[in-house]
C-alpha cells in the first residue's frame, strides 16, 4: 500500500501519513504531486496518454508524474516517476524545478527536462502509459483548447509555457 506524507499549508511535513485510496485530508492538509515536462531542442513537448486501465483519468493525455511516496522529496519523486513511466533517466543537473502550485489537496511541483529522446527509446510503463508522442507547442495548445489534453487550468499552462520560453531564449550578454 502506497503511503503519502501530509504537509501543512506552508509545505512543511506534519508527520502524518495517509494511505493512497483511503486518504482523508483535513482542512489545510496537502500531499505532494510531481509533473515532469520533457521538451526537446526544437521546443516540442513529449506527451503521454494514460492507460485505459487507470482509475483516475483513464485514456486521457496528461502530464508525466504522480504522487510522491512517504519519505520522498520532490526531486526523487520526479526522477522516479519519469523513469517508471517513460524509461527516461534524469539527474539534478538536467531536471529543473519550475515552481510549486497549491491545488485543492496537493502541492504540484512542476519539473522541466530538456532532452532529445527518440520515441523508439521510451519504455512505457504497462498499465500506466498507453502511448507517447512529440508535438509542437501549437499542437499542444490546440489539444488543450479543444479538450484533447487534460485541463490543469490556465494559470498552470501559463507557468509551464513561460518556463519553456526561458529555456529557448538566447543567453543575454552582460557587460561589466
Amino acid at each position: 500500500m502506497e503511503k503519502w506524507d501530509i504537509f501543512d499549508s506552508r509545505g512543511q511535513p506534519t508527520g502524518r501519513t495517509v494511505t493512497r485510496g483511503r486518504a482523508i485530508f483535513r482542512q489545510g492538509e496537502y500531499h505532494l504531486v510531481v509533473h515532469i515536462w520533457i521538451v526537446d531542442s526544437a521546443g516540442r513537448f513529449l506527451l503521454q496518454r494514460r492507460s485505459d486501465e487507470k482509475k483516475l483519468m483513464p485514456g486521457e493525455w496528461a502530464a508525466t508524474g504522480g504522487a510522491a511516496t512517504a519519505g520522498e522529496d520532490s526531486f526523487t519523486a520526479a526522477r522516479r516517476e519519469l523513469y517508471e513511466e517513460l524509461g527516461i533517466s534524469a539527474t539534478r543537473e538536467t531536471l529543473r524545478e519550475v515552481t510549486r502550485l497549491r491545488r485543492k489537496n496537493s502541492f504540484v511541483d512542476l519539473w522541466l527536462l530538456q532532452a532529445d529522446v527518440p520515441l523508439s527509446s521510451l519504455r512505457l510503463q504497462p498499465g500506466e502509459v498507453a502511448c507517447a508522442k512529440w508535438v509542437t507547442r501549437a499542437e499542444f495548445e490546440a489539444m488543450i483548447a479543444d479538450g484533447r489534453y487534460h485541463n490543469y487550468g490556465a494559470a498552470y499552462f501559463k507557468t509551464l509555457f513561460r518556463a519553456c520560453d526561458r529555456l529557448t531564449e538566447p543567453e543575454k550578454e552582460t557587460t561589466v
